[in-house]
């Protein structure tokens, strides 16, 4: 628009231009290069002239300039528009790179609590171990203890000896009291099987004849027939005759043979018992713990606790 009002005055300027009457001898041509002779409306219409070819030439130096910024603006438009479908595209990316973001937090999260619930149960198991480990370990010390005070304080050579010696003295004893007896007694024995002599004397002991009961098993343990029981037997009775130096002697020997009989709870109870009835209560405290830590769930156990707490 603004090109077609700028030709509309360029040609309205033209016709007046040549509708003027040029002066003689070229006067008043205002086509020339250097006009003179001019009348005050020809200087006029020259200057307006000169005017109009400055606001022709700057008319189209701004037509120029608006189809350069056009152009420019068409450009900016393109660049905006592709910059539009970039940031389309990348807020769609980012939109995707945050869900996964958000996804890989939560198994983060998730995985960090598991790992952390798993630590916390190691670590329990570890303290539990720990715990079962000391304990066993504490038992096996304590075990240890007592295999070693039996092997130094209970069945000592020298104890050994004099258990030998009490045997024989009692063998003798007993010979001397065969003797006394009629040749029949004597005979009976000895006419008896080793498995018959058993079976009597333990009808003896049930019966409470604990003086047979001794005499029968004491035939037994020189027939080398189940001696480690034998003792145990007449070891019984003298406890429950409440001689309790002689049943400990029995205990011992029984021991010594054989220490594991199924009867050994009960021979260890009895032991600690008659070492208490003998003011030996340091030995007493010893075979008590003994019976705790070897045969804790016995009937013997809850007897020695009971014994140790009223020490």
């Amino acid at each position: 628009m603004l090109k077609s009002l700028l030709a509309t005055l360029c040609v309205a300027s033209i016709s007046l231009l040549v509708a003027a009457e040029p002066s003689a001898f070229g006067a008043g041509n205002l086509d020339s290069p250097n006009p003179y002779g001019l009348t005050s409306s020809e200087q006029n219409v020259l200057k307006n002239k000169h005017a109009l070819k400055k606001v022709v030439l700057k008319s189209n130096n701004q037509a120029n300039e608006v189809d350069s910024i056009r152009e420019r603006i068409d450009g900016l438009q393109s660049i905006v528009e592709s910059l539009s479908r970039k940031s389309q595209y990348n807020k769609r990316s980012l939109g995707l790179l945050e869900e996964k973001a958000t996804k890989d937090l939560l198994n983060a999260d998730e995985y960090e609590k598991r790992l952390g619930q798993s630590v916390e149960l190691n670590s329990q198991l570890s303290e539990k171990n720990a715990q079962a480990i000391a304990k066993n370990l504490l038992l096996a010390q304590e075990l240890s203890k007592l295999i070693d005070t039996i092997n130094t304080t209970y069945v000592t050579k020298i104890e050994f000896n004099e258990l030998v010696n009490s045997v024989n003295e009692f063998k003798s004893l007993v010979a001397k009291e065969f003797k006394s007896k009629t040749k029949l007694k004597t005979s009976s024995l000895d006419k008896m099987t080793n498995g018959e002599v058993a079976d009597q004397a333990e009808a003896f002991y049930n019966k409470q004849y604990y003086t047979k009961g001794i005499e029968y098993y004491s035939h037994l343990i020189t027939k080398n027939y189940k001696p480690a029981n034998s003792h145990f037997m007449i070891g019984q009775m003298k406890f429950k005759r409440k001689n309790y130096s002689e049943a400990i002697s029995y205990y011992k020997k029984s021991t010594s043979l054989y220490s594991k009989a199924s009867y050994m709870p009960e021979l260890l109870l009895h032991t600690a018992i008659s070492m208490e009835k003998t003011n030996d209560k340091k030995n007493a405290k010893v075979f008590y713990n003994a019976i705790l830590v070897k045969y804790p769930n016995s009937t013997e156990a809850k007897r020695a606790k009971e014994n140790l707490l009223a020490l």
